[in-house]
């Protein structure tokens, strides 16, 4: 993953600081970056969707940490398969009918 790393932040042209867990391989990859420069934005708009790709092609996951987060939101799907994210969204709604727990959040409306 760190060579996978080291190869994205080439092809988008951005540094990507990486510290992690060497115990049980969890990895914190961040971008750095000046969002006040609109082209290098978009790049790291972008970057996250080929390392979220990379992780689970080698074998991991880019969900270790608790939480998801809005950021990693549009990736669920993908990692977890849609019934997964239909068994979510109804446990959610089991739990809280009333829509209180993050409304909006995570699956959207």
């Amino acid at each position: 993953m760190i060579q996978a790393l080291e190869e994205i932040s080439r092809r988008f042209h951005l540094p990507i600081g990486t510290c992690g867990h060497a115990g049980d391989g969890n990895l914190h990859p961040t971008i750095l970056t000046d969002r006040r420069q609109k082209e290098e934005w978009a790049r790291v708009e972008a970057a996250p969707a080929a390392i979220f790709e990379q992780a689970p092609e080698l074998g991991g996951t880019w969900s270790g940490a608790p939480g998801i987060g809005t950021a990693k939101a549009k990736f669920l799907e993908k990692e977890f398969g849609r019934g997964t994210i239909l068994y979510s969204k109804r446990i959610k709604t089991a739990v809280a009918s009333n829509n209180i727990l993050n409304p909006g959040r995570i699956f959207g409306e």
